[in-house]
């Protein structure tokens, strides 16, 4: 949820399964797979899951179910992308701290730049964004 992984499907391009389990995967390529497949340690230790602090959020301007966030990671700010829009109200997530992938490769979606993507939860129905249970610096290294 730059952004959500159903807002950044359509821009980034499907992972090879067998690079990502190190093997064939072909189930990692079927829609709505009931077992992912495993991906090793080496692999995960890749992403750099950080906190963040949202600094600005916006609707975008040509979707209906993205926001536009600007958060601060660190010393660095930078726009993300997210599918969170009918979930969250903008001004209600200005302030908050949130966990973001902080190194993906930056994505063009709907006429927008988004430079990561946000970590939430979802049942189907509803959308609750990963955050720190107490307070900590932005930039925080999530482990």
């Amino acid at each position: 949820m730059s952004s959500s992984p159903a807002a950044d499907s359509a821009s980034r391009p499907a992972a090879d399964p067998a690079a990502v389990t190190g093997g064939p995967g072909p189930a990692a390529a079927a829609v709505g797979a009931a077992k992912p497949d495993v991906v090793n340690y080496d692999l995960f230790a890749q992403l750099d899951l950080r906190v963040a602090h949202v600094l600005e959020a916006r609707e975008h301007p040509n979707a209906n179910k993205l926001l536009l966030l600007k958060i601060r990671v660190g010393d660095t700010e930078k726009q993300i992308v997210a599918g969170i829009r009918g979930h969250y109200e903008p001004a209600s997530i200005v302030g908050r701290s949130i966990v973001v992938v902080n190194n993906l490769a930056p994505a063009m979606i709907r006429g927008e730049e988004s430079n990561g993507m946000l970590l939430a939860a979802s049942d189907g129905q509803s959308v609750v964004l990963l955050q720190p249970d107490r307070q900590i610096a932005d930039g925080s290294k999530v482990k």
